[in-house]
């Protein structure tokens, strides 16, 4: 190609690590291209809770914007921000390969209080999935919003004297503070896609389809589309207190997933599997008897 591709990006600094990985996917295939730094209303706005700003599409929207305009040709995202519908003529090409799905727990001051079943304690986080689960797990912990960037959310543990805060493993790793990391939450069920890079262009360019498909990471794929699936069966959305991971072992494809009240006094988890061959559509299902099970009036309460 004689131009360059241009890649849309966030310009934190994790958003910035990610997309020069698909720069760097795109040169060794002989393609050229260059960082296109967009700046979301997310970005923009430090303090109002994501619930309030209408969940993660804040994030995604100005990048949508740049796409439809014709100012970049690439977007790249973390897939778990995604709304699992997007009526816009944009699609997923490509699923990097999956970095550490789990959530880490932060604690400058150390983890000893998480065995004090009595005291209470502060926990920073602007997840509802995460919220929901510490909650459930530590009734009677405290639950405070924390907005930024990784760097920021940081500096803002370390600030305020809160015992700890939730962040994504892999956002950590990519940037090389996993040092931060005081646990693996190996506990809690992560959100659908978390850990994993999404690749969006416009849905008629048939050029960039072709370059862009060489990036696709089949497992990742295949399992990301399963945990996107049961939140899309569930009709809840990326802010919803949902959690979906979907792992391949011995040839099948193992689903857990899960659905609390925001306040963790209520859960309904579930386990499936199937052959890699028979998957698709196993999210789904998943889905479906999460809502049977009672999770239906935990999305009705999460709309009201």
């Amino acid at each position: 190609m004689s131009d360059k591709i241009r890649i849309g990006t966030r310009d934190s600094e994790l958003a910035t690590w990610q997309a020069k990985q698909v720069q760097t996917k795109l040169q060794e295939f002989g393609h050229e291209a260059e960082l296109i730094f967009v700046k979301s209303e997310g970005d923009l706005d430090l303090t109002t809770p994501l619930t309030e700003m209408g969940g993660k599409g804040v994030f995604t929207k100005a990048l949508d914007d740049a796409l439809l305009e014709n100012r970049i040709d690439i977007a790249v995202h973390s897939f778990k921000d995604l709304p699992t519908e997007n009526p816009l003529p944009l699609i997923v090409s490509a699923v990097m390969e999956r970095e550490d799905p789990r959530d880490a727990l932060v604690a400058p001051r150390g983890i000893e209080f998480l065995d004090d079943e009595v005291a209470g304690a502060v926990i920073a986080t602007s997840s509802n999935r995460r919220r929901a689960q510490w909650l459930h797990r530590y009734p009677n912990h405290e639950i405070t919003n924390i907005r930024g960037n990784v760097n920021t959310r940081l500096r803002k543990v370390n600030e305020h004297g809160w015992n700890g805060a939730i962040f994504a493993a892999a956002g950590l790793k990519r940037i090389g503070l996993d040092n931060n990391i005081s646990e693996y939450l190996d506990w809690m069920v992560p959100a659908p896609a978390q850990g994993a890079m999404a690749v969006m262009i416009r849905e008629e360019d048939k050029n960039m389809m072709e370059v862009t498909s060489q990036l696709n990471h089949e497992a990742t794929a295949l399992c990301t589309g399963i945990e996107r699936e049961l939140l899309n069966e569930m009709e809840a959305g990326c802010s919803a207190p949902v959690g979906a991971f979907a792992e391949i072992i011995d040839g099948n494809v193992h689903l857990s997933a899960i659905a609390l009240k925001t306040d963790g006094s209520v859960q309904y988890d579930i386990e499936m599997s199937a052959p890699v061959s028979d998957a698709k559509g196993i999210g789904r299902e998943a889905g479906r008897k999460l809502l049977e099970m009672g999770a239906s009036e935990i999305v009705a309460e999460l709309r009201s």
